[in-house]
């Protein structure tokens, strides 16, 4: 299989840092070719692809434009997504040894029930069968199922059809370790060593009441290499 990757990490205006920091931090990790892009759904909106209407309870810009992978991607190969809010501190190149041309989909998969109410930005935190398996997906292109994931799709389905991967037979979504989807505030720390990718799923460091959170002060020396002058929000 061809050992380079296509990845789209979901971008809000909200939080640009979030995104900047995700990006560094895995192209600097990474042994193979990587095209990194942003998927920001002002784009995909001005394209006609995005017709959504405006969901209340979105927590995020992409919430639903993460769907578009497949499609940006040109159904071709292999695509990973993931959430802008995860900071990389391993080699994505690992990945490629989980795929499998069976499956639709690869992600973690999570037996997740959030704590809190409220995410740090006063967003709702609801809680969904399958929560978080949709953060950092890596996607086969070319499989039937996942090329049912068309922008007509996307647009019509329920947030449930396209979040709990209902898009795909239970036998073709895949796993990969924890590891690489690592929830600060949930997941158990490794007795030794980092986790590949931690997700600040409830808040980052980059949101001025969230400080003190497990590897915070890595994601912020990552976040001052990118701009100096940055300030939490």
């Amino acid at each position: 299989m061809d050992r380079k990757l296509n990845i789209y990490i979901g971008w809000d205006s909200r939080e640009p840092i979030a995104y900047d920091v995700a990006k560094k931090t895995l192209m600097e990790r990474t042994s193979i070719p990587v095209e990194v892009h942003p998927i920001k759904l002002a784009d995909l909106v001005e394209k006609g692809a995005y017709t959504r209407e405006v969901d209340p309870l979105a927590s995020t810009e992409f919430t639903y434009s993460r769907f578009f992978t497949p499609w940006l991607a040109d159904y071709k190969g292999w695509a990973l997504f993931c959430d802008c809010d995860f900071l990389f501190l391993d080699d994505v190149a690992k990945l490629l040894d989980y795929r499998d041309p069976t499956k639709a989909v690869l992600c973690v998969k999570h037996d997740y029930t959030p704590k809190a109410t409220v995410k740090m930005d006063g967003k709702a935190q609801t809680n969904y069968p399958r929560k978080n398996w949709s953060s950092f997906m890596l996607f086969n292109c070319e499989h039937p199922s996942t090329k049912t994931l068309t922008p007509e799709v996307i647009n019509r389905e329920t947030g449930a059809y396209l979040h709990r991967m209902q898009w795909a037979k239970d036998e073709e979504i895949g796993g990969i370790p924890e590891t690489w989807n690592w929830l600060e505030g949930w997941s158990e720390k490794p007795a030794a060593g980092t986790p590949s990718a931690i997700h600040f799923t409830n808040g980052g460091p980059w949101f001025k009441d969230w400080q003190n959170v497990d590897y915070g002060d890595l994601w912020r020396a990552e976040a001052d290499k990118v701009d100096p002058n940055w300030k939490p929000i």
